[in-house]
């Protein structure tokens, strides 16, 4: 592939799959229908699937299917608003979506692969499902663990004092000790349209600025969109306020389940949203897997999608 990522190509197949609870997520397949079968899990969570993620696949070798996980992007209904029903949005819903979708495609098994969240949900649906995965390519690496919530909404303060003051005072005094992503996700429930409106421009950004020391970053446009905003901030914290739906240390401790399972984790060394030691102790459970630290990259940029795109294609030939 040498150092550019694969041309942008359209969709061969697409549709909505009716999963439950009234969700119809959007799907989308990409490549050769004799490919082998590679998932891709978007992060956020609620960012949605951007068409830039097609490009990861070499469209000669690969059956990708990508997707936008209930509840955003072009799946429906969005989280929007007040009225979406939170309760049916979970990571046991995302992962049953999955295996849904797979078995609405008819692939026996794939390779999974996914950005940040989308790491820890690639994770959780692995150990649900070993069998169904041939390998697995992720980067930016997450466990969905309270210290990493916390990392992110409070301790990283002391990197970006002044932005994280702005950020905090969105939440009213009494709330700013306690679980700040729960505090926001009751100000984006407000009944007030104004209330949702201010909390949700302010939690993005927070968002944009933990990313800001990666190499050639620039502010993202995706929050000028009022719906992304709203989306994005709604999900975001209603899955950091209940600790991803996870139990303690989840992931680590079911990391025993993916024996045998290849895998290759790419992590830059300037991200600060997720620090290195949670990949680190991800590789060290899972006997087999290569970590590659990228010296130019963050939460993406540098080489950082190349390399993705580099790791997948060292499995062309394991399907």
């Amino acid at each position: 592939m040498g150092d550019a990522l694969y041309p942008a190509v359209e969709p061969y197949e697409f549709g909505f799959l009716d999963v439950s609870d009234g969700h119809h997520m959007y799907w989308e397949t990409i490549g050769t229908p004799t490919g082998i079968p590679v998932v891709y899990l978007h992060g956020g969570p609620g960012s949605g699937s951007a068409a830039g993620a097609r490009r990861y696949f070499d469209p000669t070798a690969f059956r990708a299917v990508l997707f936008d996980q209930r509840g955003c992007g072009r799946s429906r209904p969005l989280a929007d608003g007040p009225d979406y029903d939170l309760g049916t949005n979970t990571t046991g819903h995302l992962v049953d979506d999955i295996e849904r979708l797979r078995e609405h495609l008819g692939i026996e098994r794939w390779i999974v692969t996914g950005v940040s969240w989308g790491v820890s949900l690639g994770l959780v649906y692995a150990q649900k499902y070993p069998e169904r995965v041939i390998a697995a390519v992720f980067g930016a690496i997450t466990a969905g663990t309270r210290t990493e919530i916390d990392w992110i909404t409070r301790a990283m303060g002391r990197v970006f004092p002044q932005q994280w003051a702005q950020f905090v005072a969105a939440v009213p005094e009494a709330e700013q000790s306690g679980n700040l992503a729960a505090a926001y996700a009751c100000l984006l429930a407000d009944p007030d349209p104004g209330v949702r409106e201010i909390a949700a421009v302010r939690w993005c950004a927070w968002e944009d600025t933990h990313v800001s020391m990666m190499p050639g970053w620039r502010p993202s446009p995706r929050y000028d969109d009022p719906i992304f905003r709203s989306v994005f901030a709604r999900l975001v914290t209603h899955y950091w306020a209940h600790d991803c739906f996870l139990a303690p240390g989840q992931i680590l401790d079911g990391m025993c389940r993916l024996a045998g399972i290849p895998a290759i984790l790419v992590h830059g060394r300037f991200d600060v949203s997720g620090p290195l030691d949670t990949a680190w102790k991800i590789a060290q459970a899972w006997p087999g897997t290569q970590l590659l630290v990228l010296e130019d990259a963050g939460h993406g940029g540098g080489g950082f999608a190349v390399a993705l795109a580099t790791a997948l294609d060292s499995f062309n030939g394991r399907a």
